[in-house]
């Protein structure tokens, strides 16, 4: 660690000039010919850190959205994911009377792929036969566990942007009117699950199709998974069940006349029952040590563990007041200059107290700019910058009672929502933070630790 001299950091003491600038009386007037022992005096330096890349056991992976599919990348390694749900039964939902079975099938839909999107891939669904009510929502746990494995209920070939699809539109926010492609992969299922559904229904009081409780006892869910192909992702937005059925509709005619019509029952994958994917990954080349850089990778639990050596500079933190303190981390961006990678770096990083991490996404948590920062990503600097983490060193240096101490953070990748809050009438609003969770699409970053580059800007004061 080096001292710098107060003329190359001018730009910097400038800005905590101003940070220190919050009392508009005129007491400032005549700083500058103050006595010497009572003028302000700044000071400049760096702090060189330490990092590795680490990878946790598994994640936490409550999401609408599950991701499916296959891809091997040539820096990257492979991920493959899939997942297993329960469908929701709605309170009235049922067969009209005199029903007969006519098909059975689901449709997965999905608007957002990565990868080759003309390479034949195969989706297979098994039932699940065992309650997976109570399941653990992190993506160490198998569904092949709990699912009939020795013959799927149905299979489809498929590619990323297949025949099948329908186009979508909304409003945005100029009014404009967007349009959009949805694709569909409809797996036909064997009748007989529809008629075990009418035969259930046709008991006193309908047996268990009553409610989302009682018809996932009776009917598991289903497990979703690619058997050929490694060239696609998919990012499901829908999963859902149709029974069809024709039933007679006695005199419905318009004429009076008794006519055969169709219905079917449609359940859905939602929020109220449990979804959770299941994810693979083949991280070992990132994870060997390296002298030059380290990585993050979702939804694969990479991570990159920083260590902030704090008690190199204990006497400074203890004597002086720290006023800024910027970090910024930067991407490699050789890492995607290979044609054959399709993956892309995280919009988000989270920065997180090792000691803070349990419970985090589990309780929703949000940053607190103390235990945990957020940057999100610089496409024009290739960089992750966060702006001043000043209150975590205070912060700390006051919990540990003046005495010396390291600290252990994550960058993690995660998925951000925010929320436009409307001041007033007459504001466009402002965008709030209002979640946080790991991301469970495919991203990565190969993050810059070569000599001089992994660093922490500090600027001290004192009078």
């Amino acid at each position: 660690m080096k001292r710098k001299s107060l003329i190359k950091g001018l730009f910097l003491t400038f800005a905590a000039i101003f940070t220190l600038s919050c009392n508009d009386t005129l007491d400032q007037v005549g700083f500058t010919i103050q006595p010497g022992k009572d003028r302000l005096e700044l000071g400049v330096d760096t702090l060189h850190l330490k990092a590795r890349t680490i990878q946790v056991d598994s994640v936490y992976n409550k999401t609408k959205y599950p991701v499916l599919g296959e891809y091997a990348d040539p820096v990257f390694g492979m991920i493959k994911s899939s997942y297993v749900g329960e469908f929701y039964f709605p309170e009235g939902g049922g067969f009209k009377e005199g029903a007969n079975i006519d098909s059975v099938r689901v449709i997965v839909s999905y608007t957002t792929m990565m990868g080759d999107s003309l390479a034949p891939m195969a989706l297979s669904v098994y039932e699940v036969n065992k309650s997976l009510k109570g399941l653990s929502s992190y993506t160490h746990v198998d569904p092949a566990d709990f699912s009939d494995m020795s013959a799927p209920l149905g299979t489809q070939n498929f590619t990323g942007k297949n025949a099948t699809y329908r186009t979508e539109s909304y409003t945005a926010a100029d009014y404009s009117t967007v349009t959009y492609k949805v694709y569909d992969i409809i797996v036909k299922l064997p009748d007989a699950l529809g008629e075990n559904f009418l035969t259930e229904y046709k008991k006193p009081g309908h047996g268990k199709m009553v409610n989302a409780d009682t018809f996932r006892e009776f009917f598991r869910g289903l497990y979703f998974s690619t058997t050929f192909g490694k060239s696609t992702i998919l990012n499901v937005n829908n999963t859902s069940l149709y029974v069809h059925y024709n039933y007679l509709d006695k005199k419905g005619s318009s004429n009076g006349q008794d006519t055969i019509r169709t219905d079917a029952l449609r359940l859905n994958i939602t929020p109220e029952v449990t979804q959770l994917n299941y994810i693979q990954n083949d991280n070992s080349q990132l994870l060997e040590e390296s002298p030059t850089h380290m990585y993050v990778k979702s939804p694969a639990g990479v991570n990159t563990e920083i260590i902030f050596p704090f008690s190199e500079i204990h006497d400074q933190i203890k004597s002086q007041a720290l006023n800024l303190a910027n970090f910024t981390i930067y991407a490699m961006p050789d890492a995607i200059e290979n044609p054959l990678v399709k993956i892309s770096p995280p919009n988000y990083l989270l920065l997180v107290n090792k000691d803070s991490l349990a419970g985090f996404f589990e309780k929703r948590k949000l940053i607190d700019n103390v235990t945990s920062f957020l940057s999100k990503f610089d496409a024009t600097t290739y960089s992750y910058k966060f702006s001043n983490i000043s209150t975590m060193i205070n912060h700390y240096n006051q919990e540990h009672d003046g005495k010396p101490f390291d600290l252990v953070y994550y960058l993690i990748p995660v998925d951000a929502t925010y929320t436009t809050v409307q001041q007033s009438y007459y504001s466009s609003g402002s965008q709030t933070l209002t979640g946080l969770h790991n991301q469970m699409w495919p991203t990565a970053a190969k993050l810059d630790k070569r000599e001089g580059n992994l660093k922490l800007e500090l600027i001290f004061s004192n009078f």
